[in-house]
This record gives C-alpha cells, sequence and structure tokens, in this order.
C-alpha cells in the first residue's frame, strides 16, 4: 500500500490542532487527486485501480504514522 506524503506535513515536528486540521486536509485533498489521476499515471507511480480504491476508502484520520508525530 502506498502512503501520500507532501514535504511540510512529512515533518511531523508540530502537534499543534492547526496541523493536524491541515494534515486532514492535506490527506483529503490529495485523495481527490488520486482518483482524478488516469491508468497511464497510475502504472508510472505502480498504483493499480485497487490500490487506489483502497486508498480512497481509508478515513481522512488514517495517515502514516510519521504524519502523527
Amino acid at each position: 500500500m502506498a502512503f501520500i506524503t507532501t514535504s511540510a506535513a512529512a515533518s511531523g515536528t508540530s502537534k499543534s490542532l492547526f496541523s493536524r486540521v491541515a494534515k486532514v486536509f492535506a490527506v483529503r485533498r490529495q485523495r481527490r487527486q488520486l482518483a482524478q489521476l488516469d491508468k497511464a499515471a497510475l502504472f508510472d507511480m505502480g498504483l493499480t485501480e485497487a490500490d487506489v480504491q483502497a486508498e480512497l476508502k481509508r478515513s481522512a484520520w488514517d495517515v502514516p504514522a510519521h504524519w502523527k508525530g
């Protein structure tokens, strides 16, 4: 399973409420963008349609552990 990260969110240095909310919005935005990619783009990233569907079913709070730091 692939995780989507951004450099700002991946730093995990802040535990503020604002930081956590910003990460949730980032996850939502990235998952919406992932859903819009065509099969060629998914292939280039090594993802399948099943990978995408599994990612889209995850909750916004379900993020990689290093985001929670």
